[in-house]
């Protein structure tokens, strides 16, 4: 035996070791077991658990208090009683006293002085106007063109009097349609005399409106 285990470069066979390993691998499959084993279990009580149900009843509110009874009602009072009352008769009125006398002290107030009289009004505006009595005398004369034309018509002049009362100047406002007419008019007015402006008791320029008719029916 010897002689084989030289010729083949193998050492005897050791008991002690070959049993040291198969005790090894026995507690490395028992502990391998140990862990293995424990994982089944949880989840079976884990189910066990999901499917029980806690049931917890609620006692219900307890009823509310019946509501207080309404208050009695107060006595009735019986209605009072009219007492009519006596009127006295009426009182007489005090007599009235007598007027009183007034008496005049020597030493009397003399009355105010009058007043003073109230100044004059101031003059009234007097806007110019047509001196009537002078200017009838002067009437425009009818341009014989017009009368052979049969021309009639109104011409209104706007003329600025002077404080002189003479026209200082003349502007034809409505004309009568005809140039001839209007032109007469025009040469009559420059003749004429007014009644000047008056403001605040002064004489100042003014206008006046003066209208001109030419009717053949006046010829």
């Amino acid at each position: 035996m010897a002689s084989s285990n030289e010729a083949t470069g193998q050492g005897p066979f050791n008991w002690r070791r070959t049993w040291a390993l198969a005790v090894a691998i026995a507690l490395h499959a028992f502990a391998f077991l140990l862990l293995v084993a424990p994982m089944a279990p949880p989840k079976q009580v884990q189910k066990e658990k999901e499917r029980t149900v806690q049931v917890n009843f609620i006692e219900p509110p307890p009823p509310p208090p019946p509501p207080p009874p309404p208050p009695p009602e107060p006595p009735k009072q019986p209605p009072p009683k009219i007492i009519q009352q006596v009127k006295p008769p009426p009182t007489p009125p005090p007599p009235a006293p007598p007027p009183a006398v007034e008496e005049r002290s020597a030493n009397a107030v003399s009355a105010p002085p009058p007043a003073p009289p109230a100044p004059p009004a101031p003059p009234a505006d007097i806007t110019a106007s047509q001196d009537i009595s002078y200017n009838s005398r002067i009437q425009p004369k009818y341009p014989p063109q017009a009368i052979r034309q049969r021309h009639e018509g109104t011409v209104t002049l706007m003329i600025l009097v002077g404080v002189d009362g003479s026209p200082k100047d003349i502007k034809v406002e409505s004309s009568s349609g005809y140039r001839e007419l209007d032109q007469a008019a025009i040469e009559t007015a420059r003749k004429w005399r007014f009644n000047p402006n008056i403001r605040n008791g002064q004489k100042t320029e003014g206008y006046v409106r003066v209208p001109v008719n030419f009717n053949l029916n006046q010829l």
